[in-house]
């Protein structure tokens, strides 16, 4: 994954937050080396070796203590010190061939210094694994997710499922494939998922949301019936129908906590 000695890195920041994460930010890294001007590491208070192995995979590391997952990646796109941010998790990385994509687009401009005028931000296309699975179909195996933007974006407020503000912003797909090995077991995505029902549930009350009893069935049911059935995923085998039944899970638990908190008060 590293740089061929004629090629030169591209004016692109890789940005990763992180933290506990050492056994998979170096597989993050090596994949934005060469190809970044700089690999920045925005690290949390990780207990593990993973500031270390960052800085031995040739990343600058800088410190934040966790304000949520937008504006720690805010913070983290401010500290970038190039023109545009390539941002990706740390249990993610870019492909070769998407390095070549990346390559290919910023040669469209003819200074060299950006991947033309015709967009801010660019989608580029996600492959999920689940337990040493790739998931090829059920919406997860080309997933569209904006991480190639210009450095003055940034993340809409929320507790999760963040994402950029587009607001004036032109965007378009490029096929550069990222990898994304979701889970470490199958408790530890079943817990993490848990996390995220509750920041969700708490996000949309606070937004003013009142839910249904009837809402979790609803919904949970529509993920099954687009994402398992429609969308093939039952075509992944075992791997895709743990994947699915967790995430039908969680679709319902998200949507049940809301309707719980419908008389709580809401959080100043």
């Amino acid at each position: 994954m590293g740089v061929k000695d004629n090629e030169q890195s591209l004016p692109i920041s890789g940005v990763v937050i992180a933290m506990n994460e050492a056994d998979r930010i170096e597989r993050c890294v090596h994949s934005l080396r060469g190809l970044c001007a700089e690999v920045l590491v925005l690290d949390s208070g990780s207990s593990d070796d993973t500031v270390a192995r960052a800085r031995a995979a040739g990343a600058r590391v800088e410190h934040q203590e966790w304000l949520g997952f937008s504006s720690q990646k805010n913070v983290a796109i401010a500290r970038a010190s190039q023109p545009w941010v390539l941002l990706l998790d740390a249990d993610e990385w870019l492909v070769p061939s998407g390095a070549r994509r990346l390559r290919e687009l910023f040669k469209t401009s003819p200074a060299g210094d950006v991947p033309s005028e015709r967009a801010d931000i660019w989608r580029l296309l996600r492959r999920t694994r689940f337990l040493g699975h790739s998931l090829r179909r059920g919406g997860w195996g080309n997933e569209a997710v904006e991480r190639l933007f210009r450095a003055d974006c940034r993340y809409l407020p929320a507790r999760v499922h963040e994402s950029l503000d587009r607001r004036g912003k032109r965007v378009l797909r490029l096929p550069a494939r990222i990898e994304h090995d979701t889970a470490r077991s199958r408790d530890g995505y079943e817990a993490k998922l848990d996390r995220y029902a509750e920041l969700f549930a708490r996000q949309r009350h606070a937004d003013g949301v009142r839910g249904f009893w009837i809402d979790a069935w609803l919904h949970a049911g529509a993920y099954w019936l687009k994402n398992y059935w429609l969308r093939g995923g039952f075509l992944d085998g075992r791997a895709g129908a743990i994947y699915h039944y967790l995430h039908g899970r969680y679709v319902f638990r998200k949507y049940r906590l809301l309707w719980r908190l419908r008389d709580t008060p809401i959080e100043p």
